[in-house]
């Protein structure tokens, strides 16, 4: 007796169809004999009948199988139309370019958390198959929407963190915009500014000449400071912004400058800024 499965699909109803056809061909050389008919409906629906007959050997697997080719669709393909779609649709107040960037933000997300990936891929499939246990046949689509919910509530989750990770960075970069400002409009206190990073994060600022910075020029935002209040990274871009140096050259020392503490001072000091590969000012604070 035949086992028939009807998958209906409006979306890449193409590439079901090829992976669908690879899966009967693999069952075709297991000895069953197998029929894979299309059939268009309204709506832009269209159905595919995946038939199998003529062995028990691969019977018990054939809706196994036909499971895994619709979980891997939907994390393949599906996953990425019901992002799109989610930020389209909920995030409508954003500009076309902001969604984009927003549905980048997600689909970093997505990929790099491997471990989440596969966890979803494997509750779709045990979804999938309980589902096709009593059922002979499904329109992907309803699935999703009625039966995966859970899955889909974790991509409006996805795109919610990926709207907050937009807006810091939008705010950071009209952070960075204002800081320029502020750094263009004065006239540099000093041509060259060493900074030399020492252990814990603490730094040293240098002239020209070897010379340490007079504090005069610190002493403004130094005095409402403690020492439990003490931000180094906050305070050496503060300091630079301040003293306004024509260049600023960075040596390493004993430290190590954070790469967020050097992408800002890059960014707000554009063109002015460059490291040390090793000198009597790195050697002198290597400890």
């Amino acid at each position: 007796m035949a086992q028939c499965i009807s998958i209906g699909t409006a979306y890449r109803k193409d590439l079901l169809k090829d992976n669908l056809c690879r899966e009967l061909w693999a069952l075709k050389n297991k000895g069953a004999a197998v029929r894979l008919e299309e059939s268009p409906a309204g709506g832009g629906l269209t159905f595919l009948a995946c038939c199998i007959s003529g062995t028990g050997q691969v019977e018990p697997v054939f809706k196994q199988q036909i499971a895994g080719v619709i979980t891997n669709l939907i994390i393949s393909e599906w996953e990425d139309k019901l992002l799109r779609d989610i930020i389209r649709t909920h995030y409508y107040y954003f500009d076309d370019d902001e969604k984009c960037t927003i549905y980048k933000h997600a689909q970093q997300k997505l990929n790099f958390n491997v471990q989440k990936k596969e966890k979803n891929k494997l509750w779709i499939l045990n979804r999938l198959t309980e589902y096709l246990t009593s059922n002979s046949d499904i329109v992907i689509d309803g699935f999703i929407r009625f039966r995966l919910k859970e899955y889909v509530n974790s991509l409006y989750d996805v795109a919610d963190e990926a709207v907050d990770d937009f807006l810091s960075e939008r705010e950071y970069n009209e952070f960075i915009q204002l800081l320029r400002y502020f750094v263009e409009i004065q006239e540099p206190r000093v041509d060259l500014i060493n900074v030399v990073l020492c252990c814990d994060g603490v730094f040293k600022l240098y002239d020209e000449k070897g010379e340490v910075i007079n504090s005069d020029y610190l002493h403004d935002f130094m005095m409402d400071l403690t020492d439990n209040e003490i931000n180094y990274e906050d305070l050496l871009i503060s300091a630079l912004i301040t003293i306004a140096p024509g260049h600023i050259k960075i040596h390493p020392g004993s430290g190590k400058i954070p790469a967020g503490t050097m992408d800002t001072i890059s960014k707000v000091f554009a063109g002015r800024v460059s490291r040390c590969e090793g000198c009597a000012l790195c050697s002198s604070n290597n400890n």
